[in-house]
């Protein structure tokens, strides 16, 4: 996909985002359920994007951000899994990028894989407190799916097949096509920031907090209404 035509096939939701945005989690917690209370499973497939939050910002995301933000955010969908970090502090993820890299990897085993591997990385990070910057800790998580082929993940891994999908997807991130995590494209053409929900900032990031001033859960099963058709 180029940045000027990231319009998916009929049943496809490309989904640019990283994993320690805690607005995405919400998204894509509510994605995974309306598909499934609609029966669409079979119908609507996810396609993520990485949208790496650490390359734009040119700086890790820190910690007293994403606690700042669970409070608030997880009362959104506290089904999808949160709690404040739990493991030690110098266990807590500097980086997503090689857990950004694994979902675009385990695409090879099509999207289904990925999803899964997404979605679980995700709960792993917010409502595990697991270190989702290790090699091995993704493994992990990516076998506690039951849906990745671990060892060919680990391959890919290895050899660095994904990286440039990686790296072409952060450049696409950079240019004004896609606003913030969570952005989705439908096969329709239109696109959705962050869909439902409209947020500001007390304060600087990692200082303040979010304050959410509109949130329409609604909106997510008509997107996959909208994918679907």
């Amino acid at each position: 996909m180029s940045t000027h035509d990231l319009t998916p096939p009929p049943g496809v939701v490309v989904i640019f985002s990283d994993i320690w945005c805690s607005f995405a989690h919400v998204t894509v917690h509510r994605l995974h359920k309306a598909r499934r209370e609609l029966g669409l499973e079979d119908r609507v497939s996810f396609d993520h994007r990485a949208f790496p939050l650490e390359l734009l910002n040119k700086a890790p995301s820190p910690r007293t951000g994403t606690d700042s933000e669970v409070g608030r955010t997880a009362s959104l969908e506290p089904d999808a899994g949160w709690q404040l970090w739990q493991d030690k502090d110098w266990l807590y993820p500097s980086s997503t990028l090689l857990a950004l890299e694994a979902v675009q990897a385990a695409k090879e085993q099509g999207f289904a894989a990925s999803e899964q591997l997404d979605l679980a990385l995700r709960r792993a990070f917010w409502a595990e407190s697991r270190s989702i910057a290790n090699y091995h800790v993704i493994l992990d998580v990516a076998e506690r799916t039951g849906a990745v082929d671990v060892t060919a993940l680990a391959e890919a891994l290895d050899d660095g097949r994904a990286r440039r999908a990686l790296s072409a997807q952060a450049a696409i991130s950079a240019t004004e096509t896609v606003n913030c995590s969570p952005h989705l494209f439908l096969p329709d053409g239109t696109d959705y920031a962050n869909p439902g929900i409209e947020v500001s900032w007390v304060g600087d990031y990692g200082v303040g907090w979010p304050v959410i001033s509109r949130d329409e859960p609604e909106a997510v099963p008509e997107l996959v209404k909208r994918a679907a058709a």
